[in-house]
C-alpha cells in the first residue's frame, strides 16, 4: 500500500481510537466540556464520541474520503475550545500534567493540516 493510502487509514485509527476512548473513560472527557455548552457534559462527551466514529469510518472509505476529510479538520477546530478548557482547568496541576495539557493547544494545528492534507490527496479532490 502506498504511503499516501495509509494516511487517511491513520487518521481513521486515530479518530477511532479517540471515539472508543470517549465511551471508554467518559468522566475525562466530560471534564473538558465547556460549560456554555447546552445539555449534559457527558451528552457532549458521548456525541463526540460518535461523531469521531462516523469520521474514522468516512476516512476509511474511498468514497467518502474527502467529505468525512473536510469534516474532520473542521472537528479538529471544534474541539478546540476544549483543548483550551483543559489548559485553564489544569494551569495549577503539578508541572507535568500543565505541560501536557498546554502542550496539546498546538498539535491542533498539524491535525487540521493532517485531515486537509487528506482531503487534497482524496480522489475527485480540486
Amino acid at each position: 500500500m502506498p504511503r499516501s493510502d495509509r494516511s487517511p487509514l491513520l487518521l481513521a485509527g486515530l479518530l477511532a481510537t479517540a471515539g472508543a476512548a470517549h465511551f471508554a473513560s467518559p468522566r475525562q472527557f466530560d471534564a473538558t466540556v465547556p460549560g456554555a455548552l447546552p445539555g449534559t457534559a457527558r451528552a457532549w462527551t458521548y456525541g463526540s464520541g460518535v461523531v469521531e466514529f462516523a469520521l474514522a469510518a468516512g476516512l476509511a472509505l474511498p468514497r467518502t474520503r474527502r467529505a468525512a476529510a473536510l469534516a474532520t479538520a473542521a472537528f479538529f477546530v471544534g474541539v478546540f475550545p476544549a483543548n483550551v478548557k483543559m489548559a485553564v482547568d489544569w494551569r495549577d496541576r503539578p508541572t507535568p500534567q500543565k505541560t501536557a495539557a498546554f502542550a496539546r493547544l498546538p498539535v491542533q494545528v498539524p491535525l487540521v493540516l493532517w485531515a486537509r492534507g487528506v482531503a487534497k490527496g482524496a480522489r475527485g479532490a480540486a
